[in-house]
C-alpha cells in the first residue's frame, strides 16, 4: 500500500492512455473540452496516493508491533485489503485497464496475507 501510494503521488499520469479509450476520446479531445481535467485529476491522485500510503503505514505499525488483540485484528485488516487493494483490482478489470494484471498481484498477496494469518491463529489456538 504504501508502494502503492507513492506512485500515485510521484508517478501516475493524470491521464491514461486507457482512459481515452474508455471514455471514446483521444488525448487531444480531453484536453480540448475539459481543459483544466489534468490539473484537477493530478490532485486527486495526490490525495488518494496519500490515503494509501498512509493506510499502509498504519498496517505496518500494527504488525511491527504486534498488535493482533485477537480474530478483531485479523478480520479489520482483512476488510480494509478488500476495500483497497481487491476493490481496485476488480474495477480495474471491470474497465479493461492495462494494468489489470500487475494490479491483480496487491490483491493476492492480500488475500494470501489473509489466510496465512488465519491459518497461524487457528494452529495458535490449538
Amino acid at each position: 500500500m504504501v508502494g502503492l501510494g507513492a506512485y500515485f503521488i510521484l508517478v501516475r499520469p493524470a491521464l491514461l492512455p486507457e482512459d481515452g479509450r474508455y471514455i471514446g476520446l483521444n488525448p487531444d479531445d480531453i484536453e480540448r473540452q475539459l481543459p483544466g481535467l489534468k490539473a484537477w485529476l493530478g490532485h486527486v491522485f495526490i490525495v488518494m496516493g496519500g490515503f494509501m500510503a498512509g493506510a499502509g503505514v498504519l498496517a505496518l505499525q500494527l504488525v511491527r508491533r504486534g498488535v493482533w488483540d485477537g480474530p478483531g485484528t485479523t478480520w479489520t485488516l482483512a476488510t480494509a485489503g478488500a476495500l483497497k487493494v481487491v476493490l481496485m483490482s476488480a474495477i480495474n478489470f471491470s474497465i479493461h485497464s492495462d494494468f489489470r494484471w500487475l494490479l491483480l498481484v496487491p490483491a493476492i498477496l492480500w488475500v494470501l496475507a489473509v489466510a496465512l494469518t488465519l491459518v497461524d491463529a487457528g494452529r495458535n489456538r490449538i
